[in-house]
């Protein structure tokens, strides 16, 4: 039976650059949602853009899994940077993800009864095997300098508000001990863990949290290019669950 992989973007970019590597794409609307299927290197993927905040990733994520029943889920996205080893451009691998602003004692009193949340680690390891092989070192083991690449297996803060601000990235920081803030991940990782299947949360580092969103979105961290990228490297993460490696 031909294995299914759902992709969710923080970006209609995103999305836009799988649906030109697939083949036989179709587009449906679908739950408020623009979806798009087709095969890939012998599987099917689906895809959609969420849209920002808990509530929307959540309900794209759960909209997948119940329609196309994928073995795995990967989202990935911008986020703004908490650890001062990161640059801009550098990628955190959501090992762990931890609610921001939620009772998470609360949501724990409910299936499937967690308080953080986890990337699956096959997935893990197969997203830090294909950003080593593409010159991509971790800066768990050393400093970088600005213009290299690196990535962290790392802690991933979601919280429903735009974090912006010294005062609020302190606060975030003091709250998860997360090495970059966002506003969807951890919603993905907790819907994947009800539903009982794999799922992997990566994000780019846009800014170190000190700017406002419309900034953000005009600064010289193009999100042309990101998204170029971003999709670039889940595909090549869906071929290494596929095939084993890059092929």
């Amino acid at each position: 039976m031909m294995k299914t992989i759902a992709i969710i973007g923080a970006l209609e970019k995103e999305v836009r650059e799988v649906a030109s590597a697939v083949d036989g794409a179709v587009t449906t609307q679908e739950a408020g949602l623009t979806v798009l299927a087709g095969t890939y290197h012998g599987a099917r993927l689906v895809a959609t853009t969420a849209g920002m905040g808990t509530v929307n990733a959540a309900a794209a994520a759960q909209h997948l899994i119940s329609t196309y029943h994928p073995e795995a889920l990967i989202f990935s996205g911008i986020a703004g940077g908490l650890n001062p080893v990161l640059h801009i451009g550098d990628i955190v691998i959501g090992e762990r993800l931890r609610y921001l602003d939620t009772d998470t004692a609360l949501l724990a009193e409910s299936a499937p009864g967690l308080e953080e949340y986890t990337s699956t680690s096959a997935l893990v390891d197969a997203a830090e095997a294909l950003l080593t092989s593409r010159g991509y070192c971790n800066a768990a083991e050393h400093a970088a300098g600005p213009d290299s690449l690196q990535y962290l297996r790392g802690i991933i803060a979601t919280g429903d508000r735009f974090v912006t601000g010294a005062e609020m990235r302190e606060r975030a920081i003091e709250a998860t001990h997360a090495d970059c803030v966002e506003m969807e991940g951890a919603a993905i990782a907790h819907i994947a863990a009800k539903n009982g299947i794999d799922c992997l949360v990566m994000r780019a580092i846009s800014d170190n949290c000190d700017e406002a969103y419309d900034a953000l979105c005009t600064r010289e961290f193009d999100l042309e290019e990101y998204a170029q990228r971003a999709s670039n490297i889940t595909l090549g993460i869906v071929r290494r669950v596929i095939c084993g490696n890059e092929a």
